[in-house]
């Protein structure tokens, strides 16, 4: 069976005292008021991950990812950040190919793919982001932008290293504009996904392959969209720097 998570994207913001206040209340709420079997992630800045993970120690809902990691294992790269030393925060997910990541900072597929690998050699699991943008969408071509980020970003992973991957569809247009797509929209791109990951894997691997809705949910939309039969749940943005309502999209799940 696969799991159902909601991992929240902290972003560039919060700085070390008012991650740890956020982080404190979302522990308090999930473990008064989370009954389910949900996992909750909380992917914060790197300065927030070694004392997110030393809070989080005893709560199995609760886990901590970092949004992004370099492709190199170390080495002269000042201001990068490896997976080995987020793995060593105690850390257990990473955000790649995130598509502020791929506009603002020009990681391509290529490049995430490289990212996937060492993530997943350091004990990380990545939450992989594809989507497509507005243009991308109203030329038809949205297809073909999951199937090539896929194909070119995951699918030359063996089985084994496929199955530690949750996979998060992004429609770009969505992300802080406060649209949202309508959850007929995200149910087909995410059944789309589960199809192109059976074609290149097999079906059982398919139906175990956690995939998430990221853009623009909240408490009022995260009902309808966590009800389709191929969401397991959200990538979450600003909802996240709420804990009444990030709380309130993990309950959902209740």
């Amino acid at each position: 069976m696969r799991k159902k998570i909601v991992a929240g994207n902290w972003k560039m913001n919060l700085d070390y005292n008012e991650g740890l206040a956020l982080f404190s209340e979302v522990i308090n709420m999930v473990k008064d008021e989370v009954t389910g079997q949900q996992t909750v992630v909380v992917c914060s800045p790197f300065i927030h991950l070694h004392s997110l993970a030393q809070l989080a120690k005893g709560y199995d809902k609760v886990a901590v990812g970092a949004q992004n990691a370099s492709d190199k294992e170390a080495g002269a790269y000042t201001g990068e950040v490896s997976a080995k030393q987020v793995r060593s925060t105690g850390a257990e997910y990473v955000i790649l190919g995130h598509s502020e990541r791929r506009q603002y900072f020009g990681e391509q597929n290529d490049v995430l793919a490289v990212k996937t690998d060492v993530a997943l050699k350091n004990g990380l699991k990545p939450i992989f982001c594809i989507g497509e943008t507005l243009d991308e969408r109203e030329s038809e071509q949205h297809f073909e932008v999951i199937k090539t980020q896929l194909k070119e970003g995951l699918f030359h992973l063996s089985t084994e290293h496929f199955e530690q991957v949750v996979i998060a569809y992004e429609p770009v247009w969505a992300i802080g504009t406060g649209k949202t797509a309508t959850a007929e929209q995200a149910q087909e791109i995410h059944a789309f996904i589960r199809n192109e990951i059976a074609s290149n894997y097999t079906q059982e691997v398919a139906d175990n392959t956690t995939i998430l809705y990221g853009g623009s949910a909240n408490p009022k939309n995260a009902p309808e969209l966590f009800s389709q039969p191929d969401i397991d749940g959200g990538l979450i943005g600003g909802a996240s720097l709420k804990s009444r309502d990030f709380t309130d999209i993990v309950k959902v799940f209740n």
